[in-house]
């Protein structure tokens, strides 16, 4: 029977080629319908790499989807991204791409993130990097950003940094003592930042950054923007390297 030997490519063709191809069944008839099903189970049950091939195909065109609509999210968003005019700028100032971390000091694989994130630095020296401050574990995690970017209004960047990576070193709870003795040790005006802590400024930067990020569907730290890519978690810096090397060869 013509439907007998016509299943196995029939049933390929819809698997693969999708939707706008796939089979009518509703031009069978009933007796057809059910013959074709029994012929579609036996030959899946005799060539199962078919179903992990359309499972692959299926996996790869839905990355690809989720890789475009960032691609879309960064360049609708770009502005804010990379010049918001209060985010912490680090690494190559004049880079030909930029880094953006969005991170949260009370979260492990941020803290994972620092030696990956300054090797990346150091091997390719052609990165500018933005810290985005995105506090979403807890009452915690908001008062040690309020700590760092009242540091950053006050003191300024280079303080900001040695605020950041003592926060993120910091194993204790935050709380008024804790920080104020964080910023004794570094030497800086520890009443002034203290004062700033619950500032309107402060507040509105937290805002703004929350804000953003729920634009760009970021529910997780770290989260990264690599140029025109969305890195959603944390990864190795030769991972990173790859895809600025990536980016930048998509550039000609």
């Amino acid at each position: 029977m013509i439907l007998r030997h016509a299943a196995p490519a029939l049933l390929g063709l819809s698997l693969i080629a999708g939707p706008a191809n796939a089979l009518d069944l509703s031009s069978m008839t009933e007796s057809e319908r059910a013959e074709f099903g029994a012929q579609v189970r036996e030959y899946l049950l005799e060539n199962p790499e078919v179903i992990l091939e359309a499972i692959n195909i299926l996996e790869q065109r839905n990355a690809a989807a989720e890789a475009q609509a960032d691609q879309q999210l960064i360049a609708e968003n770009a502005d804010e991204l990379f010049n918001d005019g209060y985010s912490w700028v680090g690494g190559n100032s004049d880079g030909d791409i930029t880094l953006v971390e969005f991170m949260d000091y009370r979260c492990g694989y941020c803290r994972r993130a620092v030696p990956e994130v300054d090797a990346l630095l150091a091997e390719d020296g052609n990165i500018r990097l933005i810290i985005k401050e995105f506090p979403i574990l807890g009452d915690a995690s908001v008062l040690s950003s309020r700590f760092a970017i009242a540091t950053k209004q006050v003191a300024g960047d280079d303080a900001y940094k040695q605020v950041h990576d003592a926060l993120l070193e910091f194993t204790g709870e935050p709380s008024e003592v804790t920080l104020r003795r964080i910023s004794d040790g570094l030497g800086l005006d520890s009443d002034a930042i203290l004062a700033a802590m619950d500032s309107g400024e402060v507040t509105e930067e937290i805002a703004k950054t929350r804000a953003l990020a729920q634009r760009m569907r970021i529910s997780g730290t770290p989260s990264f923007v690599l140029g025109t890519e969305m890195l959603r978690g944390f990864l190795p810096a030769d991972q990173m390297k790859q895809i600025a090397d990536g980016v930048r060869a998509e550039r000609g």
